[in-house]
């Protein structure tokens, strides 16, 4: 697909090694069986498939030929990038570079022999095709779904549902009644848990002696200012406390770590602890409107008392008399 995109359009014939992904088994008369998803790609974009004889690199000499050239040239020494789509970012550039050069024996460059290709070149149709492994499952009880030996969160309220499971070579996307519900990088270690903390908010709203033992939370990196706040619920509210802290946490489900984290700063500052402050004040920074906060509304807060000043008070400074 990364392909098709890079070409403009989609080959009218293309010649495959036998590989797994495509060939789920090759026939005694020579012919292939595909496999499910290789047949939905071939009829979504509407080319032939052509494959080499196995043990015949012959077959396809022009391709073992360039993958050495991108190899000594691209990769040599090894790259380091973030991510594979920085690789592969890094490397489409210098494929794009490499269209400038003229080849031995050529007048024209290889940017102007490739579009002279891409006018025999089918139109591509007008969707991508969804280049996933798809599979359907139940989540269990403790709201996680399997996806070849991985468990992945989903949000509690979709626990015991039929889901549908994508997965991708960086991703896994569950979806329920149409609907997407949870999205992870996909993990490729035997038997591991990959956690979303926000898919258990809700639970732990409601049972909030569970905070400081639920493993999705465990490894959770928030910003130090949520740690503060914490203390401060706690030490003001006791349990109603740790549960208002949940409900500030429960406001990542809907905004961007960087604004909650600025608004819940800001609190602090302010001394107005508590959740209708710090999304008070979140919703006053995105909306850019000053704050109104009325302090009466948090009765837990210490209240400071002035009294009108009185001529006896300063003769007592004076006397040493109790005022």
């Amino acid at each position: 697909m990364s392909a098709f995109a890079f070409f403009e359009g989609v080959p009218r014939s293309i010649l495959y090694d036998n590989t797994k992904i495509a060939v789920a088994r090759i026939l005694g008369d020579g012919r292939r069986e595909r496999t499910r998803v290789f047949s939905e790609l071939r009829s979504h974009y509407l080319f032939e498939d052509r494959f080499g004889r196995p043990g015949r690199g012959n077959d396809k000499g022009k391709v073992e030929g360039l993958v050495g050239y991108c190899r000594r040239n691209f990769l040599v020494p090894v790259p380091r990038a973030e991510s594979f789509a920085a690789l592969n970012r890094m490397l489409e550039a210098r494929c794009r570079d490499r269209q400038r050069e003229r080849l031995r024996g050529s007048t024209q460059t290889i940017a102007e022999r490739l579009e002279a290709d891409r006018a025999a070149l089918s139109p591509s149709p007008p969707g991508d095709y969804d280049a996933c492994d798809k599979r359907t499952g139940r989540a269990t009880s403790l709201s996680l779904v399997r996806y070849k030996g991985t468990d992945y969160s989903v949000p509690t309220a979709y626990a015991h549902c039929e889901v549908l499971i994508r997965g991708y070579v960086e991703t896994v996307v569950v979806s329920c009644a149409g609907e997407v519900i949870a999205r992870h990088p996909r993990s490729y270690e035997a038997e591991d848990f990959v956690y979303d903390p926000l898919h258990y908010l809700a639970l732990l709203e409601r049972k909030t002696k569970a905070l400081d033992q639920a493993a999705p939370l465990v490894g959770w990196e928030l910003p130090e200012a949520f740690a503060a706040l914490r203390r401060l619920l706690e030490a003001r509210m006791g349990v109603k406390g740790k549960r208002e802290y949940v409900q500030v946490l429960r406001l990542l489900e809907s905004f961007s770590l960087d604004d909650v984290a600025a608004a819940v700063r800001d609190a602090i500052d302010r001394g107005v602890i508590g959740f209708d402050a710090v999304k008070h004040l979140l919703l006053c920074r995105i909306e850019r409107r000053p704050p109104r906060l009325n302090l009466l509304a948090y009765p837990y807060l210490p209240r400071a008392e002035v009294k009108t000043t009185e001529a006896s008070a300063y003769m007592g400074l004076l006397t040493g008399a109790p005022s």
